[in-house]
């Protein structure tokens, strides 16, 4: 057997030498001395974090200006109906909460997909003869958007692609790039109340499509998709043999006129991993209870998925246990009327909003049908000393004290979001001050050809 020998040369404070004698048949040769490595710090920061990429936070973040010091700040930016203090969860829920800390009986670890008695409330409270469901076909998570990671660190793997809305709820590009999942955008339509242009879908699916994101009541177009759309959303699905990622946090949050249809009722062989929590119908954002329902009638996911997903929650062992000690009184205990009234508030805001910057020269408000927003059309032709909807915003919060998001947030320039959850008056405040911001700014066709001119 070939033997090696090596020695350390240290001479006074210099580097230590390696004196390599090779040792083969009896035979000894040097291969010389080779300078020993010198230990140096070089910690850096991982691939997924350099990957990890949120539009909001980098758009919002580099909006470098001061709102108006002579006017009070209205912000109608955040997805967050807890803001203001005008949208409080109802008696019922906070007094589960209360309970389930008092018991002392949820103070410890619990299975990382939640507790058994949970998941069985989760699954009767959603479960229907079109969509029957089972605790095992439950997955609680720390909040609705863990339960998109986990569905999508399931579903997909490195190199393959997602197909997520344009416009769209910023977090699954996030996610999916940290991932090194590609992420293709199908677009909506503004014109037809923001369904999806299923020729576009559809033409973007390959043999690395892993989901299709549905996102319905949507963030940010407050749409609500009708039975028959939905049905052709599912079509598209079966046909390419794709299954669907459901992001149904805002569910049942549609207003008088509408029906919200969970896509699972309507399929019977398209597998749906579909998302919801507490967060925007409890209105308790905070408390990071969210839940996967596993739609799976034709056993294609199989065990594989499950057992995936159980895996997958298992990095972080499940979310709150205080939380899920109050979940079956929230879900079962809730009266209807605090549901009613809160879509109520929602919808009197919307049409408020709607009918005054649909007032406004150069804007184009597309009225919503759920969910917490409204989604405005800048006509920038009409606004020509701005260049995108980024530099109109900007100028909005500057002269006005009014932050709307930009679109450009959602992968939609020229549009901006609102958000329809703060009280009454400040709407009527915040939509006072933008029309007197477009005023100020609007030139018509025969000035923003003057304009033009002058450049």
């Amino acid at each position: 057997m070939d033997s090696y020998l090596i020695q350390v040369n240290s001479q006074g404070d210099h580097v230590p030498l390696l004196d390599i004698h090779l040792k083969t048949n009896g035979n000894s040769m040097s291969l010389g001395k080779v300078k020993g490595r010198k230990p140096r710090w070089a910690v850096r920061a991982s691939e997924m974090s350099k990957k990890t990429f949120n539009p909001v936070r980098a758009i919002v973040d580099s909006m470098k200006v001061e709102p108006n010091p002579k006017k009070a700040m209205i912000s109608l930016s955040l997805g967050d109906p807890t803001v203001f203090g005008n949208l409080p969860t109802n008696d019922e829920v906070t007094q589960a909460m209360k309970e389930a800390l008092d018991s002392g009986r949820y103070n410890g670890y619990a299975p990382s997909v939640g507790y058994q008695s949970c998941r069985e409330a989760v699954a009767a409270y959603y479960n229907c003869p079109e969509a029957p469901l089972e605790a095992q076909d439950v997955i609680l998570t720390s909040g609705c958007s863990q339960a998109i990671e986990l569905a999508l660190a399931v579903l997909a793997n490195p190199g393959q692609n997602i197909l997520v809305p344009r416009p769209g709820f910023s977090l699954y590009k996030t996610l999916a790039l940290s991932m090194g999942i590609e992420v293709k955008l199908y677009n909506l339509m503004p014109e037809k109340s923001w369904e999806i242009d299923l020729k576009h879908l559809e033409s973007l699916v390959d043999e690395k499509t892993a989901c299709v994101i549905v996102n319905n009541p949507s963030n940010p177009c407050g749409s609500v998709f009708s039975k028959s759309h939905l049905q052709k959303i599912l079509a598209v699905a079966s046909r390419q043999c794709v299954p669907i990622l459901a992001d149904e946090i805002y569910g049942d949050m549609v207003f008088a006129d509408c029906k919200y249809e969970p896509i699972a009722t309507l399929s019977t062989n398209v597998p749906i991993l579909s998302c919801g929590g507490l967060a925007k119908r409890w209105l308790v954002p905070g408390w990071r209870m969210g839940w996967i329902l596993i739609h799976d009638r034709r056993d294609i996911f199989g065990n594989e998925i499950r057992d995936g997903l159980i895996r997958l929650s298992q990095r972080i062992l499940g979310p709150c246990t205080i939380v899920q000690g109050a979940l079956e009184r929230i879900l079962h205990r809730t009266p209807p009327e605090f549901y009613h009234n809160t879509l109520s508030i929602l919808k009197s805001n919307a049409d408020l909003c709607y009918a005054a910057l649909s007032a406004i020269p150069g804007l184009q408000p597309v009225r919503p049908a759920g969910a917490m927003y409204l989604m405005v059309e800048i006509e920038m032709e009409h606004f020509p000393e701005f260049e995108n909807d980024v530099e109109f915003t900007e100028r909005l919060i500057s002269e006005q004290s009014v932050f709307c998001l930009p679109a450009t947030c959602f992968e939609y320039p020229n549009f901006f979001r609102v958000v329809i959850t703060v009280p009454e008056e400040m709407i009527l405040e915040a939509c006072s001050r933008i029309q007197e911001f477009c005023e100020t700014h609007y030139q018509g066709a025969e000035g923003a050809q003057d304009l033009e001119c002058d450049k």
